[in-house]
């Protein structure tokens, strides 16, 4: 089933930039921590904007300010506190929604701003937002303008036929046809990358990401093609959805993911959207390759967590609730936490259930405009012993404070449009052995120094280690 991950793209960032020259989104929280001394750009507001704002806040990037320079942001001060002092709701930036109060707290590429960078940027507004020291002012990022793969040299890269959208008509959602690896040998993928390629001009023309893209999202995977060229057999491999403004995925090195001699891409489920301009565009796939001979010390998970079934979503009411629940057959790492609802979500929780315990893996802000994907650090991702249960919650709203909807008046159920609901993790895992279950907790045992220390969604880690299981020898019986 294709699934419609980000609603209305084509006109966030008009949206965007209105909300932040109006300064209000939502609700306007206040920092709650305090800084002490003068706050300037140079010395305490560039560091952060460096780390976490200007891979998207510079010329012919997806943001529609620059915020490289003082001259740049200076503007944009009370709209920077604003945004910033939303954290993990709706219209919070950097978009990276993860509440801080419960849960598992470290993540891969994490943007987000700690309380003390968040009252700093607010202290900087309220004071006038001054220059300070230009010899304060760290030196520029560096940003690569030849379109290179972010992941480094692919091993290989591949390419769909071209499309061409007209600039005005309704979306459109289909297959587009199969697209041959070449591969003579089954290969596993450490990486891959999706991008979009098409002939709109970087610069100028629009303040909208949905300006600059036609293809809102591809669902693919890879087939083992069969006699005839457009005929596929067993043994397709799912791969992540490409989305506009996804970053590459880069898979664990104990889990690769197999690209099989003699496949193709399937395109299956790509919704291409008119963005007021006709383009002539394609896609582009890049693979980079464990080395040969590699195979994956871990099997992919079947693990699948949602409900598309009994949606029933009111109109004008907040704090509707959603609820999924599965039980876990083998020993599980979860890798990825990836909530995706539609327009009217605004939270998601993830619990894992074992006996009379119940911990909550994460709770996250849910904003339709910024579908995201939370990585976990290696020795943070959850190890859930089979048996556990994982159960999903998300939390709708349907009147006027949530401005995603079209339309609040509306009921919805399930569908893959965005004025529809749909609610899963979309995040994957990894299955263990018992052999490897009881690896993992080991190293996770050696970070644990008193009882006082917690890992949460491990909750088997203070368990006493088990004894190794006997083996039968030649002409004995079962050992006790």
């Amino acid at each position: 089933m294709s699934r419609d991950r980000l609603p209305r793209i084509f006109g966030l960032f008009g949206l965007l930039l209105a909300s932040l020259v109006a300064a209000t989104v939502g609700p306007t929280a206040q920092a709650p921590a305090t800084t002490t001394g003068e706050v300037t750009f140079t010395k305490d507001i560039a560091p952060i904007l460096q780390r976490s704002c200007q891979d998207c806040h510079r010329p012919d990037s997806v943001a529609p300010m620059s915020l490289l320079t003082y001259e740049d942001a200076r503007p944009w001060a009370r709209s920077m506190r604003t945004r910033t002092a939303l954290r993990n709701r709706r219209g919070a930036m950097p978009p990276f929604f993860v509440e801080r109060n419960l849960g598992i707290q470290k993540f891969k590429n994490d943007p987000s701003l700690s309380d003390e960078e968040i009252a700093k940027i607010a202290k900087w507004a309220d004071s006038g937002a001054p220059r300070g020291n230009p010899h304060d002012m760290p030196p520029p990022r560096q940003f690569d303008g030849t379109d290179k793969w972010t992941i480094g040299e692919p091993d290989l890269v591949l390419r769909s036929k071209d499309v061409i959208v007209p600039a005005v008509g309704p979306d459109k959602w289909g297959d587009i046809g199969l697209v041959p690896t070449g591969l003579t040998e089954d290969r596993y993928a450490s990486a891959v990358e999706v991008r979009e390629v098409n002939d709109i001009p970087k610069s100028g023309g629009t303040n909208t990401v949905g300006g600059r893209f036609v293809f809102h999202h591809m669902t693919y995977s890879s087939v083992v093609q069969g006699r005839g060229p457009d005929s596929v057999d067993e043994g397709p491999t799912s791969w992540p959805i490409h989305e506009v403004g996804r970053n590459a995925d880069v898979f664990p090195s104990e889990a690769g993911r197999l690209l099989a001699a003699n496949s193709a891409l399937s395109l299956s489920a790509g919704h291409l959207h008119s963005n007021g301009r006709e383009t002539k565009a394609h896609l582009e796939f890049a693979f980079k390759f464990f080395p040969k001979g590699y195979k994956p010390l871990y099997r992919r998970s079947s693990m699948s967590l949602g409900n598309s079934i009994d949606i029933d979503t009111k109109p004008n009411q907040a704090n509707q609730e959603l609820h999924a629940y599965s039980v876990l057959q083998e020993h599980t790492k979860i890798i990825t936490f990836e909530p995706h609802m539609h327009a009217t979500g605004v939270r998601m929780c993830f619990e894992a259930i074992w006996g009379d315990h119940i911990q909550t893996l994460n709770c996250v802000g849910y904003d339709h405009n910024w579908v995201k994907q939370y990585v976990y650090a290696d020795d943070a991702a959850p190890l859930l012993p089979k048996g556990t249960i994982v159960h999903l919650i998300g939390f709708l709203d349907t009147t006027p404070a949530n401005r995603n909807p079209v339309d609040p008046r509306n009921w919805s159920g399930n569908g893959r449009r965005s004025i529809a609901n749909m609610f899963s993790n979309l995040g994957y895992a990894v299955s263990l052995t018992e052999e490897q279950f009881r690896a993992e907790m080991a190293k996770r045992r050696q970070n644990l120094k008193t009882r006082n220390d917690y890992d949460i969604g491990c909750p088997l880690c203070w368990a006493p280690p088990a004894p190794p299981t006997p083996k039968n020898t030649a002409g004995q019986g079962n050992q006790q």
